[in-house]
C-alpha cells in the first residue's frame, strides 16, 4: 500500500500534465471542427434583382404605355430568357447564361445555381431552394472545373472566390467582381476552405 501511495504522489505531475494537454486538445478540436454545425442552419431568402421596363413597352401582353404587373417587374427564375450575352440588348431582365442543379460531395446539397447577366452588364450568381449543412469558413466558388467527382481537384484549377455563403438553404444572390472574366467557369462549389472540402457543386451549363 504504501509502494501505491509513493508511486501515486510521484506521478501526479505527470498526471495533471496529460490531464490539461487533453483539455488543450478539446478546445483547440472544438474551435477547429465547431461540431455543433452538424445541428445548426440558417436562411436567406432574397429576391431576383428588380427588372426595369422600358418606357412605352408592353408587358404581360398589355397594350403599350400600359402599368407593369407585378411579375413583369420580380420575374421568378423560370420565366427568365436564356440567351447568349450578344442578344442582351434586346431585354429588360437578368439573362440565364448557365444554370445547373447541385450534387453532394461532402454533405447533401440540393437546390439550384444560375450564372445571370443583368440589364446592366454586371453578372451575379444566383440559388434558388439551396438545402446543405452548416459548417466552418464555407465560401462560394466559381470554378472552371467540372462539377462532383473528387473534390481535391478544386484547387489546382482556375477559380474565383464569392466570399462566403449567405446561409445554408434559401435563395442567395451573390455579386461577381466587375472585369471579372467568366469564360471558362463552368461550375461553382460550395467550398470548406479550412478542411479543403466540397460541401457540393453544380454544373453551369
Amino acid at each position: 500500500m504504501n509502494r501505491l501511495r509513493s508511486f501515486i504522489r510521484s506521478h501526479r505531475p505527470l498526471t495533471a500534465t496529460v490531464g490539461a494537454l487533453l483539455v488543450v486538445a478539446v478546445v483547440v478540436g472544438a474551435a477547429l471542427f465547431q461540431p455543433w454545425r452538424l445541428f445548426t442552419s440558417s436562411n436567406v431568402d432574397e429576391a431576383l434583382p428588380a427588372v426595369e421596363i422600358a418606357a412605352g413597352a408592353s408587358s404581360s401582353g398589355g397594350a403599350a404605355g400600359e402599368a407593369p404587373t407585378e411579375a413583369a417587374q420580380t420575374p421568378s427564375s423560370e420565366s427568365l430568357p436564356t440567351q447568349t450575352p450578344s442578344s442582351q440588348a434586346k431585354v429588360t431582365g437578368p439573362v440565364i447564361l448557365g444554370t445547373g442543379a447541385f450534387q453532394s460531395q461532402e454533405h447533401e446539397t440540393s437546390g439550384t445555381a444560375q450564372l445571370l447577366a443583368l440589364p446592366d452588364g454586371s453578372h451575379i450568381l444566383r440559388f434558388e431552394n439551396l438545402a446543405s449543412s452548416d459548417g466552418p469558413d464555407v465560401k462560394v466558388w466559381l470554378s472552371s472545373l467540372e462539377a462532383g467527382g473528387d473534390w481535391f481537384k478544386y484547387r489546382s484549377g482556375r477559380y474565383v472566390d464569392l466570399g462566403a455563403i449567405k446561409a445554408t438553404h434559401g435563395n442567395h444572390n451573390y455579386a461577381i467582381p466587375a472585369g471579372t472574366d467568366i469564360t471558362g467557369l463552368t461550375s461553382v462549389v460550395l467550398w470548406c476552405d479550412r478542411f479543403s472540402v466540397a460541401f457540393g457543386s453544380a454544373p453551369l451549363t
